[in-house]
């Protein structure tokens, strides 16, 4: 077996390798090329909690994974990471465990990687300006995922707490300094809606974090955080006056995010909103963006074949370089 750390991944892997692997996941799941059992939730209510239990299997690569996910929002008061994981890939054809890797950095690395796939397909390709809500475990990702696939100028970031959205700012001003954005905390909302062409919300919010009014001609918009019924970060309004919305897998979203079910619940949307899943984009069977004042919106919940894909692609460059640890037991 091979361990690898986040330290490990972070020197062999970037962010634009996990954005091409996260396209080949969605494109292998469209081809049905894939068996990916909808996740097993487990609330830890005591602790505010979730574990979560995700299985694959990827045919065309022979391996089996399974991820196991736990997010703890109070684990940033602690010190910890909010969304503490760790990646078992195992051999198609014999069923053994090959790799055990770090998870955490791989779900961050992955997630931020599909809403940069998602942003490249869709988003304008002349969006100079982004609106990040949310600075947990997993913005870092997001935010550079964003850098990766357009020529952002300048970003705006926005939470609840004004000093933590400082020091996530200055954070990633030193940590992303080489895309060349100037990246700010915003004095509001308002301020972080203003004018921008990419939104990404990545918080475990069960209201609305933006005011989907605000939302300018051509944007795209990228719900990441939302992962239960309850929770709803993008509003009603613009998941209902959208020119076109897109998620991961309509399985996994439907079941899962609340962005979505609560307006389907409500009737002010029925499931035909959905315009396709972004993998049917990537193979070309249904359409993406069609013009630069289409207001674009992409919900994911995560599907564990991004997890055992970009795993795996991590596993080979890692066993070609030589890097991680072996061991057996």
């Amino acid at each position: 077996m091979l361990l690898l750390t986040k330290k490990d991944i972070i020197n062999i892997f970037s962010m634009k390798e996990a954005i091409e692997a996260d396209k080949e996941a969605l494109k292998m799941y469209n081809e049905g090329k894939t068996n990916i059992p909808l996740r097993v939730n487990i609330d830890i209510p005591k602790y505010k909690g979730q574990s979560l239990f995700m299985p694959g299997y990827a045919e065309a690569m022979d391996v089996t994974g399974i991820k196991i996910v736990s997010v703890f929002p109070n684990n940033i008061e602690k010190g910890k990471p909010s969304v503490p994981a760790k990646m078992l890939l195992l051999d198609g054809e014999t069923g053994e465990v090959i790799s055990i890797m770090d998870g955490t950095y791989l779900t961050q690395l992955r997630t931020g990687a599909v809403a940069g796939a998602a942003t490249d397909i869709l988003a304008n390709k002349n969006a100079k300006k982004m609106a990040l809500f949310g600075t947990g475990g997993q913005a870092p990702s997001q935010l550079e995922a964003v850098l990766a696939v357009r020529d952002i100028e300048i970003v705006k970031v926005f939470d609840i707490n004004k000093e933590r959205a400082e020091e996530f700012a200055k954070s990633m001003q030193e940590q992303l300094k080489s895309y060349g954005a100037t990246i700010l905390a915003a004095e509001s909302m308002e301020d972080a809606l203003e004018d921008a062409d990419v939104i990404t919300t990545v918080t475990t919010s069960k209201r609305p974090v933006f005011d989907g009014k605000l939302v300018k001609k051509g944007a795209h918009i990228n719900g990441i955080g939302a992962y239960t019924p309850e929770m709803q970060e993008i509003d009603e309004y613009i998941i209902k006056n959208c020119d076109k919305l897109f998620v991961d897998t309509k399985h996994g979203v439907l079941s899962e995010a609340g962005d979505l079910i609560i307006p389907i619940n409500k009737g002010i949307i029925s499931e035909d909103k959905v315009s396709g899943e972004l993998g049917e984009v990537i193979i070309g069977k249904v359409l993406g963006r069609e013009n630069e004042k289409e207001i674009t919106v992409f919900k994911s919940v995560g599907s564990a074949i991004l997890d055992v894909v970009t795993a795996y692609k991590i596993y080979e460059k890692a066993k070609e370089l030589k890097v991680g640890f072996e061991f057996d037991i």
